[in-house]
């Protein structure tokens, strides 16, 4: 790993770390505005494929959220963007909320499959479809493989299980574009100008946020919100850099030690 730099940037993840739902973590409102007087940039970086980046632009701002959407990456501004690349027809199993993202993308005669989160297309004729579909050399692209997620009402299965198994009974592997992937770091980097090496991620996910993060040489911070569950950070190698209550105590400790 390259040396460390003075700290440019901070990526933030979004479900778990500054929300759960509709509901802010506490705090979290507060300790942004503190992080943004600081000279660090700070960016968001989400796996959600639940909702629009609009829609979710919306519900930070009714929980108070200062954010703009140009601070906003999404795993499913990374999947159309290699939708668009590759030229493909895609099938969209994802949640209707999302396909304002896929706006004008030709869907008719699908030739690839796109997987998301989607529990109200999870069914076996849905899956059945796509399962087909990849049998005849579709490209299945994955926008995440997170394994769970928290809601309200405790955890729930995530995309990943579904796509391991069309990746199981097609003898086949998902091209994956979400986080803990490295090409998703470096994207939502590059718009700041700062290496890895001058950042640092704050997430709940022990693999996807923290894991991915550091895999690109970043710092990653593990807060035991959200999805968090206890001994998390002994299934990151290297473990996180630091693992602490929430984003108020992350901020509180990158003000003090690493500006």
């Amino acid at each position: 790993m390259a040396a460390r730099r003075a700290l440019k940037a901070v990526l933030v993840d979004l479900s778990g770390t500054l929300h759960i739902e509709d509901a802010a973590v506490p705090g979290a409102q507060e300790a942004l505005k503190r992080l943004r007087s600081t000279s660090v940039m700070v960016r968001f970086v989400t796996n959600t494929t639940k909702e629009s980046k609009q829609d979710l632009l919306e519900r930070l701002k009714k929980l108070e959220f200062d954010i703009s959407e140009d601070e906003i990456f999404t795993s499913l501004t990374a999947a159309r963007s290699l939708v668009e690349q590759k030229q493909v027809r895609p099938m969209l199993l994802i949640d209707d909320r999302a396909l304002p993202d896929f706006k004008g993308i030709q869907t008719s005669d699908p030739n690839a499959v796109v997987i998301g989160l989607a529990p109200e297309h999870f069914h076996y004729q849905i899956l059945n479809q796509a399962f087909r579909l990849l049998l005849d050399g579709a490209p299945l692209i994955a926008i995440h493989k997170g394994r769970y997620y928290k809601r309200k009402d405790g955890l729930a299965l995530g995309p990943g299980p579904f796509v391991t198994a069309l990746e199981y009974a097609t003898d086949t592997k998902a091209t994956v574009v979400g986080k803990p992937e490295r090409t998703f770091f470096l994207e939502a980097l590059r718009g700041t100008g700062c290496e890895p090496e001058e950042a640092v991620m704050i997430g709940d996910d022990c693999r996807d946020d923290v894991g991915g993060a550091q895999n690109v040489g970043m710092l990653g911070i593990l807060v035991k919100t959200g999805k968090y569950r206890a001994s998390d950070e002994e299934k990151v190698s290297p473990p996180p850099y630091l693992t602490c209550e929430s984003f108020p105590h992350a901020v509180d400790h990158i003000l003090q030690h690493l500006l």
